[in-house]
């Protein structure tokens, strides 16, 4: 089985493309971020006919998230247990939710699609919001491994976390001035792993970005950022044989400025330990 997770930026700007690479790629499992629209004015059309079924969460123009599959999904949740809410401005407990988190259980396996809010500044409620709504994450993570510690269980996504300093090739991302690489950030990202989760891609591939912006040639010279992950469970990493970052879907026409993290899956345990990487 092949997941993949893909910010795709508005996907009905990038509908044919994003179809496209799941079909090529062979994935059984597409995490979408931004999508950017209402399960209303989603373009299931593309997916259906490719063989997928798909659930979409948004609540307007920003944010969502979506996930295709060719199993059926069931348990199909809009939000994790403690998930807290953001309204500029609302100094509450009870704000409203975005659309940033999408869960769903595929062949055995709890698959979430997230979206982290991006934090915007340092000194911004937004950040605060951000660090808040990773806690929670952590804390439902932490608490459904304890209660189902044999659950394969993945969190596929753009968490807006460049966790070490090797993930970070803009040098307009500084610590101590913006948000992505602070302390508090990192010590979050971490507080994730801690919980019961690892990195399914990093062991396979160490090095390389996820995401580029669009100005001042950042893909052009590489000055990128490794932000998309697919976070498991031990009993999700334990089948995990290949992995990849797909690059060249930062190329060609409209692309997102985030590219694919995939992995793939030995279902029926290892044969050998000669298993091809996919790039």
């Amino acid at each position: 089985m092949r997941i993949a997770t893909w910010n795709v930026n508005s996907i009905r700007a990038r509908v044919a493309r994003t179809v496209e690479f799941a079909v090529r790629e062979d994935i059984d499992v597409l995490l979408m971020q931004e999508i950017k629209c209402k399960p209303e004015q989603f373009p299931y059309g593309p997916f259906e006919e490719a063989g997928y079924h798909v659930e979409a969460h948004g609540l307007n123009q920003w944010n969502g998230v979506a996930i295709a599959s060719r199993d059926p999904m069931t348990d199909v949740e809009h939000a994790f247990t403690g998930m807290p809410g953001f309204k500029k401005g609302y100094d509450g407990s009870d704000a409203p939710q975005e659309a940033r988190a999408l869960g769903a259980t595929v062949g055995g396996m709890k698959l979430w699609s997230l979206y982290v809010p991006n934090g915007r500044s340092l000194d911004d409620p937004h950040y605060f919001y951000k660090l808040e709504w990773l806690e929670a994450l952590r804390g439902y993570t932490a608490d459904t491994l304890a209660a189902t510690p044999d659950l394969a269980l993945a969190l596929g996504g753009d968490f807006n976390i460049a966790p070490t300093d090797e993930d970070n090739g803009d040098p307009g991302i500084v610590e101590g001035v913006t948000t992505h690489v602070s302390p508090p950030e990192r010590a979050a990202f971490q507080a994730l792993l801690d919980a019961g989760l690892s990195d399914a891609v990093r062991p396979i591939i160490p090095t390389g970005y996820t995401y580029w912006d669009y100005q001042r040639l950042k893909f052009p010279r590489n000055e990128g950022l490794r932000i998309d992950f697919i976070l498991g469970s031990r009993a999700f990493t334990d089948s995990v044989a290949s992995a990849g970052i797909h690059r060249n879907e930062r190329k060609g026409e409209i692309p997102s400025d985030h590219v694919p993290v995939a992995v793939t899956l030995d279902l029926d345990g290892p044969d050998d330990d000669d298993r091809p990487m996919i790039f």
